[in-house]
């Protein structure tokens, strides 16, 4: 391994977004992948949403770097030529409490800077989603989804094409200071660099510790998906009012760029950062359950397993309320990206500016 400017650790999309970043301002990178494929954790199992900006407070990285990459992303989409389309969300209000609180996340949402928002009467959700029940929605028009892999892999190209190099069963094991920089140890090599980017997801706080920083802990919290056969029962996103306090936004309707339509995630914490293992059969019914709030006519049999992501949270269980993105230097050199779950897709491009921001 040669001497680079920037050393980064981790090939999903945040990774890739910010080598394409500081390749394309002609900085030397290498990016290092713990695993045998690049984007094969966070990034392959994501939803692929593109959000707004509905949920996090006004001035937060969370709710500022949506907004800025929301923009960045549908204009690297369409350049790039990755599948992406906005086709639109709906958060539907079961009841009156609930459209009280539509109010407040609609005022919350344009306070951020989310555009394209409406409220919308009962009569006239049903002339958007017939088939949806409700007694009002917030309708977030530029909401969208993007397919994640084909989007980290473009990103990936584009910094190979400005000279960045991807190593791939390239783990850091070491990660210590050194004359001008950082020496990091792999089993590939041994490499040094000026500055170094930790944008490892689930495992950045390992990396970070590394490091000798202590201060964060990543809480993996799982969210499991089913898959509603035959033809989509709608046409945008619908997504329940999220509950006070709770970790997910609430198992709501996602599409795909292929016509499907699944039904997820919940948000349970689990022990391990490896917990991909199927779904108890018992929870489709839970999920049947959550889903006829908003579609009465689904059945458990209309359900079929698909398959399950990790959010690296920083919020720990039992904690009232979220936690914003930690993107800080915090030694000379060492920018570390953690608890970078959603909206960190949708993130990405605007993460990777404040990035640069840093290291310039």
């Amino acid at each position: 391994m040669a001497d680079v400017a920037v050393a980064i650790i981790g090939a999903g999309v945040v990774g890739a977004a910010v080598a394409q970043r500081l390749a394309a301002r002609r900085l030397p990178c290498v990016v290092l992948e713990a695993a045998s494929r690049p984007g094969g954790e966070i990034t392959a199992r994501n939803s692929g949403v593109v959000h707004a900006g509905l949920y996090d407070p006004p001035g937060s990285l969370k709710a500022r770097l949506c907004v800025a990459g929301a923009r960045a992303l549908y204009g690297w989409a369409a350049r790039a030529g990755v599948p992406c389309a906005r086709v639109g969300k709906l958060v539907v209000a079961a009841d009156e409490r609930e459209t009280e609180a539509l109010g407040a996340l609609l005022a919350n949402g344009r306070a951020a800077g989310a555009a394209g928002l409406s409220l919308l009467s009962s009569r006239e959700l049903s002339a958007l989603e017939p088939g949806l029940r409700g007694h009002a929605a917030l309708y977030s028009e530029g909401t969208g989804i993007v397919d994640a892999p084909a989007l980290a892999a473009s990103l990936a190209a584009d910094a190979r094409d400005h000279g960045a190099e991807v190593l791939l069963a390239a783990r850091v094991e070491a990660l210590e200071r050194a004359a001008g920089g950082w020496r990091l140890l792999t089993p590939r090599g041994e490499l040094r660099a000026e500055a170094v980017v930790n944008a490892a997801g689930l495992h950045a706080d390992e990396v970070a510790a590394l490091a000798g920083v202590r201060r964060y802990r990543v809480h993996p919290c799982r969210g499991d998906w089913f898959r509603i056969r035959g033809r989509a029962p709608v046409r945008r996103l619908v997504y329940p009012v999220r509950a006070k306090g709770a970790a997910g936004l609430g198992v709501h309707l996602t599409l795909d760029l292929a016509g499907g339509c699944r039904l997820g995630p919940d948000a349970v914490y689990v022990s391990r950062k490896d917990d991909y293992e199927p779904a108890p059969e018992g929870k489709r019914a839970e999920f049947a359950a959550a889903a006829r709030r908003l579609l009465p006519g689904i059945r458990e049999d209309d359900l079929a397993y698909d398959t399950c992501g990790l959010r690296p949270k920083l919020r720990a269980p039992g904690e009232p309320g979220e936690r914003d993105f930690v993107i800080a230097e915090d030694l000379p050199g060492l920018v570390n990206l953690v608890g970078i779950e959603s909206p960190g897709l949708t993130a990405a491009l605007a993460i990777a500016g404040e990035v640069e921001r840093l290291l310039s």
